[in-house]
């Protein structure tokens, strides 16, 4: 099997920081589920291999949130610009995906904005296949109706 690191390696980032919000802690997580991955034997299916990454992520992700103590906001100067791309890349949607509980968020950015197939997702949440695939079309619905559109993605 070759598994495309530099891809993975986008995608496991990109994970880590919906979920946990800060570019630095993002970028350390990814290399620390590099890091462990390589520790483990490689399996011969991409799907294992795609769940294993996800699953450390998720893990370390979610080790991150409990040893995270409240910070006070800092007053440190933006330059606009984030805030400009924030809002041009889809204010509705980012709304709209906050009022989804966690795991529907985290499944839906899973799903559409890393491509993970639908099998690996269906493994990491112990579902099957088909059940996640009702589920999805639901939070589809959902989104619809949180941005009053008819048709989303």
């Amino acid at each position: 099997m070759s598994l495309d690191i530099d891809e993975q390696y986008e995608k496991i980032y990109r994970y880590c920081y919906l979920r946990v919000r800060h570019k630095e802690t993002a970028e350390d997580l990814t290399q620390e589920t590099f890091l462990r991955y390589l520790e483990h034997p490689h399996y011969s299916s991409e799907d294992k291999t795609l769940q294993l990454l996800y699953t450390i992520a998720g893990n370390l992700c979610t080790d991150e949130f409990r040893k995270k103590k409240p910070t006070e906001l800092s007053d440190t100067e933006s330059d606009g610009k984030d805030m400009e791309e924030d809002v041009l890349s889809g204010f509705e949607l980012k709304m709209a995906l906050d009022k989804l509980s966690s795991e529907d968020r985290e499944i839906v950015l899973l799903r559409f904005l890393n491509g993970v197939p639908l099998n690996v997702i269906a493994k990491l949440y112990n579902i099957s296949r088909f059940s996640l695939s009702r589920r999805i079309n639901r939070i589809l619905s959902s989104l619809k109706e949180y941005m009053g559109k008819e048709e989303l993605i």
